[in-house]
């Protein structure tokens, strides 16, 4: 099991949905950086269930209790590590279909992979419910950020096929970034999320689920980040982002949409302005040769539909050796997209921290 991440600061998370309890060790933190306890609450109150008609009804305060590498409200510099006891699970909604392979999850790939010894409840180690320890991380590193003046901002892009605006890729107001993050739906069109919300709720009803896209941005990043060719700004972002459930598809600046235009159309021309270099265009999402180039980072990434679902799907019985019918029971995201954007902002912010730290420029 590879549950640790990173390079100069370390990341390693712990526990599964339905144990005692799940959570985090931070190895690397420099000594002295104080820890502002309201802003890691409010971090942890945008991923936690239970809040509204449109996610689980698992109510999980995601209430953490820090055992070590804190003192007198300032980091100590050794390992920080971070509880967070899980209150509200139902592990007998699992134990009759234990044997049961459930679409679209890590059972089977988990069974083959760890011998059948794998925590079948919930996911185990495989459930996004682990994403709440990476948001109590990323709140950290997006403090160390904040003193730095970078800022990281995203919104929900899609769900389905329901489109809110995009971000401009050239300017980015810092206010907007900020006030997306303490909506509880955050989007830039109020009208399109109303309209995405009860999409959502339709779905439910359906006994379905749906998937989408967010979109991030980071503004004053200093320019020069990146170690080409393997800790590219791009390879570290993907690498910890690929890590998070239902996540299926990174891409930079205009991706995959970049493949349609002439190198003349995708090319970010540049020009001087009050005496530093800048681009008329941001195709490129900030990034050139695995290195910021002073543009605002801006990616995508898709989120895969809830796989739990209450409609009667197709499957095996593991332990019978015989193929089998299911439909899952219990409490399940009929779209995870809306909690999942601060798992993706806490990742990012992880990842600029550790690029950070590569250059020597942290404190």
């Amino acid at each position: 099991m590879s549950s640790m991440w990173g390079k100069n600061i370390k990341l390693s998370i712990f526990g599964e949905s339905h144990g005692k309890a799940i959570g985090v060790v931070i190895d690397g933190l420099p000594p002295g950086i104080e820890l502002d306890i309201e802003y890691i609450n409010k971090e942890m109150n945008r991923r936690a269930p239970g809040k509204n008609k449109i996610s689980t009804s698992r109510k999980e305060g995601d209430k953490y209790e820090i055992l070590s590498g804190y003192f007198n409200g300032k980091t100590t510099g050794t390992p920080l590590a971070s509880v967070i006891y899980n209150t509200n699970q139902r592990s007998r909604d699992y134990e009759a279909v234990k044997s049961i392979m459930r679409p679209g999850h890590a059972d089977y790939t988990g069974h083959i992979r760890y011998s059948g010894f794998n925590d079948y409840r919930g996911g185990g180690h495989f459930s996004g419910r682990l994403t709440a320890p990476l948001v109590f991380a990323g709140a950290i590193a997006k403090q160390i950020l904040l003193n730095k003046n970078i800022l990281i901002g995203s919104h929900i892009k899609s769900i389905g096929n329901i489109e809110d605006n995009s971000f401009n890729s050239i300017n980015i107001d810092a206010s907007l970034l900020r006030n997306l993050s303490r909506k509880e739906f955050s989007v830039i069109d109020d009208e399109k999320g109303r309209e995405m919300k009860e999409y959502i709720l339709k779905i439910k009803e359906e006994k379905d689920s749906v998937g989408g896209i967010i979109e991030a941005a980071i503004i004053n990043l200093p320019l020069g980040l990146g170690s080409p060719f393997f800790d590219s700004v791009e390879s570290k972002l993907s690498h910890i982002i690929f890590s998070i459930p239902a996540v299926k598809g990174v891409e930079f600046g205009e991706g995959f949409n970049i493949t349609k235009m002439k190198g003349s159309q995708a090319n970010d021309e540049l020009y001087i302005k009050e005496g530093k270099v800048t681009a008329y265009s941001n195709n490129n999402g900030g990034i050139l040769g695995g290195i910021t180039n002073g543009m605002p980072i801006i990616l995508k990434v898709a989120i895969k539909p809830t796989p739990s679902i209450g409609k009667l799907q197709r499957t095996v019985d593991i332990e019978k050796g015989i193929e089998t019918e299911f439909e899952i029971k219990g409490r399940h995201d009929p779209c995870i997209v809306p909690r999942a954007v601060p798992v993706i902002e806490a990742a990012i912010a992880m990842a600029l921290v550790d690029l950070i730290m590569e250059k020597g420029e942290l404190i």
